[in-house]
């Protein structure tokens, strides 16, 4: 059992969202969508979401829906089960859009207990919307527009990212606050969960639960503060805050080329972008193509801000090297690469096994690294910059502490890593 407080807030996090879906406002009615349009029930989603009032609960019936559901009203979408409820989006762009963009205000939107597949590009979209609950669904096989081999996504949506493999995730959040994915399978899309703010703040969102596996171009699950969308005023409030990260398997994503992406992948662009505050706790992150946890911070320009990031107590090994400027000198754990400083970075009670580098420092910042057990093949901690990596209190493998024989070892100077734990530390790590 996972004792971290952490845990605990999120456990009751999404209990009370759980719990929120049976309840409905007075007055509120209850729709049905059937594929026979039985019983007077509508023969599409979309049909049902355009007669729907705010506040209303849309039940749909097993069967395949082969349509793009765009929904711009507080109300819930409850699919009978996600292994027969289908949504279809063959040759649409999104298989569920909730469209908060378009419709100022938006806010209160469930979508839950549905399988949604093949998608042009996302397979759920949330836009500019607050308190949604994207709950229980199984999001595979989105992406189809991707051309791989021109490494683009061609005919993007006027609000998507211009980055070309980030077009095609599982579920991608951009403007969101406030708002819940939980408990949700996501498999064969360009990536997994992309957390992003190319239409405005995102920040105080909870992503619990998912299982991200096998999306071959991107990272499990992404925060990325992007460039912002051209039709908006240059004031929008930007950023990536203050979002929990919490108890999700994020496994074997970005292996289809070098460098498509980590476990958890935390990262800024130029100029003036922030990805700052959130929490990376209780995850499985294994067998990406980058390291299990990936900070990106490539050029020092004004105001940019990658710090006040924690990563706390997740399960960690058998990942990639990181590439390209970031690059790290074997398969990695961790990696907290900046040209710029990046402050306030906390990396605790993490397990780490089967890396050549548990974790990399590569930024002229302090980065505190404590109570990890720091279990690969080589290197438990590799300074590659000139800031200062205090890394007393780990677990090195052996009692004698690091670069004793059966230990993990310290690369680089200014390293601190005494004094040492000489019994492994105590972890919540999902091992």
């Amino acid at each position: 059992m996972k004792t971290s407080s952490w845990l605990a807030i999120s456990l009751i996090a999404s209990t009370a969202t759980l719990l929120s879906l049976g309840s409905q406002p007075a007055g509120a009615a209850t729709l049905c969508v059937n594929p026979g349009s039985v019983s007077g029930c509508f023969k599409t989603i979309g049909a049902a979401v355009a007669a729907a009032s705010a506040g209303d609960t849309i039940q749909v019936a097993p069967g395949t829906y082969s349509e793009d559901v765009t929904i711009g009203k507080s109300l819930s979408l409850i699919g009978a089960n996600s292994a027969n409820t289908i949504i279809d989006a063959r040759g649409q762009p999104n298989g569920v859009y909730i469209d908060g963009l378009d419709n100022a205000g938006l806010s209160e939107v469930v979508v839950a207990g549905f399988t949604v597949q093949n998608a042009n590009f996302e397979g759920i979209l949330i836009t500019n919307a607050s308190s949604v609950t994207v709950w229980g669904n199984r999001v595979v096989s989105n992406d189809l527009a991707f051309n791989a081999s021109a490494a683009s996504c061609p005919g993007l949506p006027a609000f998507e990212t211009s980055e070309g493999m980030d077009c095609g995730e599982g579920i991608h959040l951009s403007g969101v606050d406030h708002s819940t994915v939980a408990n949700n399978f996501i498999q064969n899309n360009s990536g997994g969960v992309l957390i992003s703010d190319d239409t405005g703040l995102t920040h105080d969102n909870l992503i619990t639960g998912n299982v991200a596996r096998d999306n071959p171009y991107d990272c499990g699950i992404t925060l990325a503060s992007h460039p912002l969308y051209s039709e908006l005023p240059s004031n929008t409030p930007r950023g990536v805050d203050r979002n929990t990260i919490s108890d999700n398997d994020s496994s074997k994503n970005g292996l289809a080329v070098e460098g498509a992406g980590a476990g958890v992948g935390l990262f800024v662009a130029p100029p003036g972008l922030e990805t700052s505050g959130n929490v990376v706790v209780g995850n499985r992150l294994t067998g990406n193509g980058l390291p299990g946890v990936a900070f990106h911070l490539h050029t020092a320009s004004p105001g940019q801000n990658l710090n006040n990031n924690l990563i706390v107590g997740n399960y960690i090994a058998d990942n990639g090297a990181d590439t390209e400027d970031a690059a790290t000198p074997g398969p990695t754990g961790i990696n907290v690469f900046g040209v710029a400083p990046i402050t306030g970075i906390a990396i605790v009670q993490n397990v780490i096994k089967n890396e050549a580098v548990d974790i990399a420092a590569n930024t002229p910042a302090l980065v505190d690294v404590h109570l990890n057990n720091l279990l690969g093949q080589q290197i438990g901690v590799d300074n590659l910059d000139g800031g200062m990596v205090n890394a007393t209190e780990n677990w090195w493998g052996c009692a004698k502490g690091p670069g004793s024989p059966g230990c993990t070892a310290v690369s680089g100077s200014n390293v601190a890593s005494t004094p040492f734990l000489t019994r492994p530390a105590v972890t919540s790590s999902p091992e």
